[in-house]
């Protein structure tokens, strides 16, 4: 009888292999085929293929074959950073389809507002991500003012507004005195 194992980890395996903290042995068993799979926040084109996959097949399971999401939607599940990775995705449409109450899913049925309002965990993101998230941030502590809001985050003015142009973000020119 022959038994096949998958298995699936976030660490590093080597890593733990020569910190003492898995069997070396046990790796060169099970190590046949190795895929490295980077998580969704770095395969964001995966995300309307796995998102409209999911609506399918949940939206069958619970006699919904009518929905569709709307381009706000699309654009939400685009913009989150995905923590959970794949699974999360397929919770939230889950649950989505099943708290629809029409035929198209908007943005605001995703429940993804809560958790990306504190735009998610900054050592889960890419830099660029992280930046935009820092300065938006600013910019709500001090009510737009770039002046006030490049002071807190350590930046000459010039610097933040190439920023908030390169993150197509904006900032108050009012009261900047």
């Amino acid at each position: 009888m022959d038994v096949r194992f998958l298995s699936a980890t976030n660490a590093n395996i080597v890593q733990e292999v020569a910190e003492g903290r898995f069997r070396e042995d046990l790796l060169y068993r099970l190590n046949t085929v190795e895929i490295h799979l980077p998580p969704l926040r770095d395969r964001r084109e995966d995300i309307p293929v796995l998102a409209n996959y999911f609506l399918r097949r949940q939206a069958e399971r619970y006699r919904k074959p009518e929905l569709r999401f709307a381009p706000d939607a699309m654009q939400a599940l685009l913009e989150h950073t995905w923590p959970g990775n794949v699974r999360e995705l397929e919770h939230v449409v889950e649950r989505t389809v099943l708290m629809a109450k029409g035929d198209t899913i908007k943005a605001e049925d995703l429940g993804l507002h809560l958790r990306s309002e504190g735009g998610g965990r900054l050592e889960e993101m890419k830099l660029d991500e992280a930046e935009r998230h820092l300065i938006q941030r600013a910019l709500d502590r001090h009510s737009g003012n770039v002046s006030r809001a490049a002071e807190a985050l350590g930046l000459s003015r010039s610097a933040l507004y190439r920023r908030l142009q390169r993150y197509a973000l904006s900032g108050s020119t009012r009261n900047e005195g």
